[in-house]
């Protein structure tokens, strides 16, 4: 994670670093959702003969971080990718779509979605889930510092669900990172070197 990623995901109202603005008006869930399809290839193949699972990181992070961009209206980096599961095998010849949209946003940071779905590039089966993950994305200025972003404004009851679980994700994982802290802090007081 890098360090103007985890300022942002930190960030909140009693942060000094970011100037107040004027609330910035949402933007409808729908206004960023984006999929990005590709086609697997033998050069994405692990030593098993599926698509390593990097490729499919890798399709993960491009998705989402396209739709942190248009959500944020510009650059955003990410700062975690959480609970990335694989639930299938992908193979070559799939062509694969994924699915992002963003979940939740706080001041400087952004939740995004991502479903990831695989089909026979020359068959007409439905598509399968194959993988899934959330990620946090931080949206920074030219400099590289933490900028607001717009409010999500959930449209369905199905998008009013991802929002609430997001912040159910998020509460977890700086209860996760303050204890860590805490925990190093007391390692270091005792004596001990990490």
């Amino acid at each position: 994670m890098t360090d103007q990623a985890t300022a942002a995901e930190r960030s909140g109202p009693e942060t000094p670093e970011i100037p107040e603005t004027p609330e910035i008006p949402g933007k409808p869930t729908s206004a960023s959702r984006t999929t990005l399809s590709h086609i697997m290839t033998q050069a994405d193949t692990n030593l098993l003969g599926t698509v390593h699972g990097g490729v499919i990181m890798k399709l993960v992070d491009d998705a989402a971080g396209a739709v942190a961009g248009r959500h944020s209206g510009g650059p955003a980096v990410t700062a975690s990718m959480d609970e990335m599961a694989f639930l299938e095998p992908v193979r070559v010849g799939d062509l694969v779509h994924v699915k992002a949209q963003v979940n939740w946003t706080g001041r400087t940071s952004m939740e995004v979605g991502v479903r990831v779905l695989a089909e026979r590039w020359n068959e007409s089966t439905p598509a399968t889930q194959v993988g899934s993950a959330y990620l946090v994305f931080a949206a920074v200025d030219a400099d590289g510092r933490p900028r607001r972003v717009p409010p999500v404004l959930p449209e369905t009851e199905r998008d009013e669900r991802r929002y609430q679980e997001a912040q159910i994700r998020r509460t977890h994982r700086l209860a996760r990172r303050r204890a860590i802290m805490e925990l190093r802090e007391k390692r270091a007081a005792e004596g001990f070197e990490d």
